[in-house]
């Protein structure tokens, strides 16, 4: 008994001394944590407040009435929206545009950083990063205006190299063409957001300890052998968990540039979840069938972060949480 009383007193003493140390963290990391406030109120005034609206998905929502004469449906909008092929389509769109983005996006990231970090002149360095940092700050109109133009079939840069070195016999014309538009949006993405999203992996090829590579040369390691083996292991743990944030973002394909470059010849592979949103809910005021979409997209998004971050702790690589 008397055993049992020092254990429970033990413990008492160590959840007190872990509170008295949670709070001299705090204390000393006060300034962090009031700089913090004014964007942890952002996040829960913009991004949870405005879940309360999901209710709607379960009513058959009419604006105008109030909370308590909105008609409950249940899971009747879930069951419409599901049984409609429309929107089977648009998640086969959305997956592989989302997939086409982050594969092209991490891949010519990666490449891009660790080419401009081989750059031995800091001038021509600054300025390759300028120049490649500037197409992220223009808009999609404008960016898709870009790409109509050099993928015009009478205009267009691409037809006029194909046929330059005969490599086709007349002018393409891309955008009409549905087994093109997928990667057309995907590259759209790639000249977009490599040089803004190359800008992480070059912060963390910065910390690399600087001596690896003079011992690496020292044994006569060239180039190529001291970026595989000392630079791209050294920024691993950041690709891990840029990879996880990215992945519950698959789904969020754009919306922009699909809507931009689409038409009605490439209606059945451009149209993702954001624009069946629009098209079929918001336009139609059926903001019930809108919002229960808009469910389905965040419930697959949270499915793909906490399997990866589960995928990520086994193969014993950096995680989330």
């Amino acid at each position: 008994m008397e055993a049992k009383q020092d254990k429970i007193e033990s413990t008492g003493l160590k959840v007190k001394a872990n509170r008295k140390n949670f709070s001299k963290r705090l204390w000393k990391q006060r300034e962090l944590i009031l700089l913090s406030i004014p964007f942890v109120i952002y996040i829960l005034v913009f991004n949870y407040a405005p879940l309360a609206g999901w209710i709607i998905a379960f009513q058959n929502y009419r604006p105008g009435f109030s909370f308590f004469e909105q008609e409950w449906v249940g899971l009747a909008n879930f069951r419409l929206l599901f049984a409609d092929p429309a929107f089977l389509r648009v998640i086969r769109n959305t997956l592989a545009m989302g997939i086409i983005n982050l594969s092209l996006g991490f891949f010519f990231s990666i490449g891009f950083a660790v080419l401009l970090n081989e750059v031995r002149s800091r001038h021509v360095k600054k300025v390759v990063q300028t120049v490649s940092y500037l197409p992220h700050f223009l808009s999609w109109i404008i960016v898709t205006g870009i790409v109509l133009d050099v993928l015009s079939p009478e205009t267009g840069i691409i037809n006029q190299l194909l046929m330059s070195f005969n490599l086709i016999d007349r002018p393409i014309n891309f955008l009409s063409d549905p087994k093109y538009f997928w990667w057309i949006v995907g590259f759209s993405n790639v000249w977009k957001s490599t040089g803004w999203g190359s800008i992480i992996y070059l912060s963390a090829m910065a910390a690399i300890n600087d001596e690896l590579y003079e011992a690496a040369e020292m044994d006569g390691a060239n180039r190529l052998r001291k970026i595989w083996h000392i630079t791209l292991p050294g920024i691993k743990p950041t690709i891990f968990i840029l990879l996880l944030i990215n992945i519950g973002g698959v789904l969020n394909a754009g919306f922009e540039v699909q809507y931009l470059l689409g038409n009605g010849l490439v209606q059945e592979v451009s149209q993702t979840i954001d624009i069946f949103v629009l098209k079929y809910g918001i336009s139609l005021n059926n903001y019930s069938f809108a919002t229960a979409a808009g469910i389905f997209n965040s419930f697959v998004s949270i499915i793909l972060i906490t399997s990866g971050n589960k995928f990520a702790k086994l193969a014993g690589e950096e995680s989330l949480f």
